[in-house]
């Protein structure tokens, strides 16, 4: 959204906030200033009193560019937008399962519990983790430069507080608030809250229409399978949503920060875009830097996005600063400690002294223009001929591989990150060698569109898309091998779907990796990888996306198995799957029948029950008295002996005469 809808605050309108229903999308909206003597200080926070002493600073110190990242641009107003991510300090549920835990799987998946227990136990604990463990802050900053003022300028954020990470929300919001507030002050706040609180639920995957004073926000959210369990935006997902094939529909997101800039973020890094797709993978450790908050972000963003429709379990901060707590852990790590499994946005070059024990550092992004830092280092020899629109043939892509390029290559390596203390470079520092090898027949899709700001944004938007299609594509085709262990399955024809559905296939990492050695990676991945593929599931099933991903499907899968069995049951006749059947085996019917009753009564009276739910109950005590007429008498006095039985069967409708008539 490159230009804000318009927007005034009208004195009549009787809309009222309501911090209750705001909850939905914003925790809070604040402002903070910087202040000469104090620093960075929270003005005001609406809804009061929602945030702890030590997030209110941790809020405060993310919202202000860093001071060492900032060049001197004397225009008299400067605004920019940038979001943020940090961890709670209260209410943390627990986190994701680690690892180490892998060897765990086929003890869990295997249990002997029936399905439907699994999934109502799911369902309580899921209910009842309180708030979530990440926040995300989307800021709308303003420098102020006027030579009257103390240090020639002054600057005062705008931020908004969310559980989602909603940046196609709150992007093209902030764009209408951030000015409006500017204008107007704590006002637009209290009238921007009373939209929002009109606002209907989060539906993730959908397109939402969002009013917002006299404009309507068009919004895509994230899907489902994209949002993590503890960010309190729980929906149910379907086997499909998550299931490891490429979508029908290529316009619905299939991960976090679908909207990001991918092409223009990383324009001049395009042949490492499939390293960095393979760190994401696997979950190591990588530092970006950007001279800016803005392109930091979006480059953290552009990574995350890379590996949809994978659940991105690693820590990532799009932009983070010395004040983060977390800071003084990452920096006191010593030789040999594991620097923790994260993707850190930074702009201070601070960073690149006190994290040294990071592999991976990207960096991206084009200085101000009048500093004395280089632009694009890609827009220098990416070869583009000014006028029409062209592709990157493989002419200008053979530029990259000139002697002259691989000599900068060799130079950047030699010299190290250390080098960006003096000038900015686009580079990237990591001694990976990469299983995927980047595709060119992508990169000659791609479009230069010239110095053209207006053309070059709508290039961007196909390019975009090309390159999201692609790695799409890559991780779909990377999951595909884990697709048998979701399978579900149908009753049989002539078999009872009373009895509880099949477990689904165990899992053993080393059996895994057998078989897919055995019959091979598949021909998508075997005409983009090198011989050492099986090498990266391995990396893959050792790091933290693996588990809370694969749980997650195998959840799904379980669910969508319960959900084919439920339907099953719907369309059974009773009457003809009885006729054949032994005492014993009716016996059995009877208690399956009674035990799927009881578990659909409970949804009921837990209020987690489906829209179908009142059918269901009614055909399954229709399905229970049939059975109970069938069986011998003596067996149904023993039956009648249990009261809660005794009433669930005097409560059936069909049952219109007292129960000692029918014996």
């Amino acid at each position: 959204m490159s230009r804000s809808p318009s927007f005034s605050v009208k004195s009549e309108l009787s809309l009222k906030p309501d911090p209750e229903r705001m909850q939905r999308w914003v925790v809070a909206f604040c402002t903070i200033r910087f202040d000469l003597e104090q620093g960075q200080l929270i003005e005001d926070c609406y809804p009061p009193g929602c945030l702890t002493q030590d997030e209110e600073l941790e809020v405060a110190y993310s919202s202000f560019p860093d001071s060492v990242s900032q060049h001197q641009n004397r225009s008299s107003i400067h605004d920019c937008i940038f979001f943020f991510r940090f961890q709670r300090h209260k209410n943390l549920p627990q986190g994701n399962v680690t690892p180490s835990e892998i060897t765990e799987i086929n003890d869990k998946i295997t249990s002997s519990e029936p399905t439907e227990e699994k999934l109502l136990k799911r369902s309580k604990s899921f209910s009842s983790s309180k708030g979530s463990r990440y926040l995300y802050g989307y800021v709308f900053n303003r420098q102020r430069h006027d030579e009257r003022l103390k240090r020639g300028g002054e600057q005062k954020s705008l931020v908004i507080l969310s559980h989602g990470p909603f940046s196609s929300v709150f992007r093209p919001l902030l764009q209408i608030m951030g000015p409006l507030y500017f204008d107007v002050g704590k006002k637009a706040i209290e009238h921007i809250a009373s939209y929002v609180s009109i606002w209907p639920s989060p539906v993730p995957g959908k397109l939402m229409e969002l009013p917002i004073g006299n404009a309507m926000l068009k919004v895509n959210l994230p899907p489902a399978h994209s949002l993590p369990l503890e960010s309190g935006m729980l929906s149910e997902e379907s086997a499909a949503s998550v299931a490891p094939f490429l979508p029908y529909n290529q316009s619905i997101p299939q991960g976090l920060f679908h909207d990001s800039d991918l092409f223009g973020t990383f324009r001049g890094l395009l042949l490492q875009l499939w390293v960095l797709w393979e760190l994401l993978l696997i979950g190591e450790p990588i530092l970006v830097i950007a001279p800016t908050p803005p392109q930091c972000c979006e480059a953290v963003a552009s990574l995350v996005s890379l590996i949809a429709p994978l659940l991105c379990s690693i820590d990532f901060r799009p932009y983070f600063t010395i004040h983060d707590p977390q800071f003084g852990h990452l920096n006191s790590l010593q030789e040999g400690d594991t620097f923790p499994p994260m993707v850190l946005g930074v702009t201070n070059l601070f960073f690149l002294k006190a994290l040294r024990k990071i592999p991976h550092i990207v960096s991206v992004g084009s200085p101000a223009p009048n500093s004395n830092r280089v632009a694009f280092a890609s827009r220098a020899s990416s070869g583009k001929i000014s006028g029409r629109p062209e592709g990157f043939g493989l002419q200008q892509l053979s530029l990259k591989f000139s002697p002259s390029s691989l000599l900068n290559v060799v130079k950047l390596r030699r010299e190290g990150p250390l080098c960006l203390m003096t000038e900015h470079k686009e580079a990237i520092w990591s001694s990976y060698a990469a299983t995927t090898k980047p595709d060119t027949s992508i990169l000659n899709r791609l479009i230069d569109a010239g110095m053209s700001p207006r053309v070059e944004e709508s290039m961007s938007v196909v390019n975009n898309e090309i390159l999201r299609r692609h790695f799409l594509e890559l991780t779909t085709n990377f999951l595909a091998p884990f697709g048998p262990y979701f399978r579900t399955t149908t009753p049989s024809e002539g078999s009872s779907p009373f009895v509880d559905p099949p477990t689904l296939p165990p899992f053993n990492a080393n059996e895994f990796l057998s078989s897919l050695q055995a019959r091979g990676v598949g021909k998508f991945l075997s005409k983009r990888m090198r011989s050492n593929w099986l090498d990266l599931y391995r990396r893959f099933l050792k790091g933290p996306n693996f588990m809370p991903w694969f749980q997650r499907r195998r959840a799904a899968g379980e669910q969508e198995q319960q959900r084919l069995w439920r339907q099953a049951r719907m369309r059974t006749d009773i009457q003809q799957l009885i006729a054949k059947m032994s005492e014993l085996e009716s016996v059995d019917t009877f208690n399956a029948v009674e035990r799927h009753l009881i578990q659909e009564i409970q949804l009921q009276q837990s209020g987690r029950a489906a829209t179908d739910s009142a059918e269901i109950c009614q055909k399954l005590k229709g399905d229970l008295l049939a059975v109970f007429n069938v069986l011998p008498k003596d067996v149904q006095q023993l039956l009648l002996f249990n009261p809660e039985r005794a009433a669930l069967l005097q409560r059936t409708p069909e049952l219109t005469k007292p129960l000692g008539t029918h014996l």
